[in-house]
């Protein structure tokens, strides 16, 4: 008897550990990672996290406009490399090429701040329509559109027309850009 109630309290404890040991994989709403709270991953919207994705958006946006020229180590680029989520499984795709963390924040510093004349941010828009902001269990989004943005350099404005899709993903309760395409577009507005 003895040796049953020892070997059934080992179980009970080796069931209690086991259930201790996992973590509770939530995100900071208590939704559950693993599965859709809705149990409709496609269209469950998520629209505080849309709000927070497009307000993070309207911030890097900001960055860019008043940074632009301003140096390649001038706060507002400091401020723009701050809304990535630099790391190993970064990667950016961008005129035919891929990057990595280092290689991202050289050309987001190189472009903005430097080759962009001071000021040099004419347009920096989305075509009318074409922003989509796709989230996924509360702390993944996709946005999504057709750039419509002007830059000036060496005095003479360029167009962007690109189709660009950036990333994000929630990180320590801030939407961080962790991977930004850019294509050419056939669309002009």
């Amino acid at each position: 008897m003895k040796t049953n109630l020892k070997f059934a309290l080992m179980i009970i404890f080796a069931i209690f550990i086991t259930g201790c040991d996992q973590e509770d994989q939530t995100n900071e709403q208590g939704q559950n990672l693993e599965m859709d709270p809705t149990g409709d991953i496609m269209n469950n919207e998520y629209p505080q996290a849309q709000a927070e994705v497009l307000a993070t958006f309207m911030e890097i946006r900001q960055s860019i406009i008043d940074g632009a020229g301003m140096g390649a180590n001038s706060e507002y680029m400091d401020q723009l490399i701050s809304f990535h989520g630099y790391g190993p499984k970064f990667v950016e795709f961008n005129d035919g090429e891929s990057y990595d963390s280092a290689g991202n924040e050289n050309n987001e510093r190189t472009l903005f701040g430097e080759t962009v004349d001071v000021g040099g941010v004419q347009k920096f828009a989305a075509v009318e329509g074409t922003l989509n902001i796709a989230v996924y269990y509360g702390n993944v989004a996709n946005l999504t559109f057709n750039s419509d943005f002007e830059l000036k350099i060496g005095g003479t404005v360029y167009p962007v027309n690109n189709l660009i899709t950036l990333l994000f993903v929630k990180i320590k309760g801030k939407w961080k850009m962790v991977h930004e395409h850019h294509s050419p577009s056939n669309y002009t507005p």
